[in-house]
């Protein structure tokens, strides 16, 4: 299955496993609560997807990278204890608590959360002396003499032995004790992904059009050449930042994290294709609705890979202008019930503003040692903590007496519905001038539809659109084609490149 299947699949699991009776005892019971054992290539996602459980499901996630231990810290060290038995005074060996066991603990103490996920990786990559207690350990939940609490799942992940020659097998005793799932690379769910993350648009579009360069992996004389998601995702990060700082990347840096010379020596090439998109084409000019009829009659005869990148360009932009609009309409939502709970609460609004920062504050923390915190919620929280801030020092320099400190955080406030109002009209206008550039230069074509659906597709345009509309968007409405329409459309681009 595919890592989304996946994902949904432990979702699932996690849920029938924490679920009680009327009694309040587990339905599965715990010795029936079978490890997950998720095996699949390396950097399509696996250590991803946990956070987003964990986050998803409300209960806390530790995770260890088991290559990184020993067999003394993972069940702990040796000590002697005078016991008696039958009469008879021993020395007996006990071993201290196992760090992993014991950290654990220590998030059900500081987190409050009593259930949880403990997830180990590269498990089939463990030391020979560590094998037997980690295969006791997925078999009966316990190191040494420690016992996993209850209510906290293992969830272990590991790679099939063609793609790490340390791979040791399971045998037949562990296997039948654990669920098993297995993870394929595919790369329309990673696109989800991607879209969420704002991979940068380049890499978007090219793999788009090769597809077959998202995951590969080929033997040479040289060794184990390979692109995979992982590379993918590091190598947006670094051309996002390269942009910033105004560094141009080289086809070595490409290859340094797409390590297949091949596929590093074809993305860098296109790269500089789209840089080249980028400026013949005027993309600021395009959203900004100063574009001339020159471009468009260039991208009306230009072939299908340089529509499709100059139709990348503009979902790149058009996706970040609305992630802006989104994160901003989050913030205000934030504000806005901090400000409900400051209005009806009995304290002046001082304290109740300290309250409400403590408060968020509290939330950024309490997610962060659970290991569940959400990027866009933590994003949220810490900017609503810097406003809340503000608002306090405002008032410690006015220092306005009884309604009047309220007054003056609302007169604030208004500040923050201003620019969610000022991000949407921004985000409508570039997404209105984008279809009257395409359609001039485009028509009613399977290009117009492909953007039409790829607006569809990525999350923070189709929220845009679903909250605040786009006229230029829903008069291409009924010429929307989705999944097995889309796809014939993008093999007949693709089968018409190749004659």
């Amino acid at each position: 299955m595919n890592i989304k299947q996946a994902k949904q699949e432990i979702k699932n699991a996690i849920r029938a496993y924490l679920a009680r009776d009327e009694f309040g005892q587990y339905r599965i019971p715990v010795v029936r609560q079978r490890p997950i054992l998720l095996m699949g290539p390396p950097g399509i996602g696996k250590t991803q997807i946990m956070e987003q459980i964990a986050a998803e499901t409300g209960v806390a996630l530790v995770a260890y990278t088991i290559t990184h231990h020993t067999r003394q810290s993972a069940l702990g060290l040796p000590f002697i204890v005078e016991r008696t038995f039958a009469g008879r005074t021993v020395s007996v060996t006990e071993y201290t608590m196992s760090e992993i066991l014991a950290t654990v603990y220590r998030t059900m103490e500081e987190t409050g959360l009593q259930e949880g996920i403990l997830f180990l990786d590269e498990i089939n990559c463990i030391s020979e002396t560590l094998t037997p207690m980690m295969l006791q350990f997925l078999q009966c939940k316990t190191f040494g003499n420690q016992k996993l609490p209850d209510g906290w799942i293992i969830v272990a992940a590991g790679n099939p032995p063609e793609y790490n020659k340390s791979v040791r097998e399971f045998d037949v005793v562990t296997l039948d004790r654990v669920k098993r799932i297995d993870v394929e690379q595919d790369f329309s769910v990673w696109k989800e992904y991607a879209y969420q993350k704002g991979i940068h648009g380049a890499i978007l579009t090219y793999l788009e059009i090769h597809k077959e360069h998202f995951y590969a992996f080929e033997a040479s004389v040289d060794g184990v050449q390979f692109a995979t998601a992982r590379g993918w995702e590091d190598l947006s990060e670094l051309l996002l930042t390269y942009e910033q700082l105004g560094i141009h990347p080289d086809r070595e840096v490409i290859g340094q994290y797409i390590q297949l010379p091949r596929i590093a020596k074809d993305f860098a090439n296109y790269l500089e294709l789209y840089a080249k998109y980028r400026q013949v084409y005027h993309v600021d000019d395009i959203l900004n609705g100063t574009w001339d009829k020159l471009s468009a009659r260039e991208l009306q005869s230009a072939p299908f890979d340089e529509k499709l990148s100059v139709l990348g360009l503009l979902i790149a932009r058009l996706s970040e202008s609305a992630r802006v609009c989104r994160r901003q309409d989050l913030l205000t939502d934030e504000l806005h019930a901090c400000l409900t709970r400051v209005k009806q609460s009995a304290s002046d609004t001082g304290n109740a503003l300290t309250q409400e920062l403590q408060g968020v504050q509290a939330r950024i923390a309490r997610q962060i040692q659970a290991g569940n915190a959400d990027p866009q919620e933590q994003r949220t929280l810490r900017a609503a903590a810097g406003q809340l801030e503000h608002y306090l020092h405002l008032l410690d320099t006015e220092r306005p007496d009884g309604t009047e400190a309220f007054e003056l955080v609302r007169g604030q406030f208004q500040t923050q519905v201003r620019a969610r109002l000022d991000t949407a009209q921004v985000t409508g206008d570039q997404m209105n001038a984008a279809f009257a550039f395409l359609e001039q230069a485009l028509g009613e074509s399977q290009e117009m539809v492909i953007f039409a659906t790829e607006l569809t597709a990525n999350p923070y345009t189709s929220w845009y659109i679903q909250n605040f509309g786009c006229d230029a968007y829903f008069r291409h409405n009924k010429a929307l084609l989705f999944d097995d329409t889309r796809t014939q459309i993008l093999d007949t681009i693709a089968a018409a490149r190749k004659e």
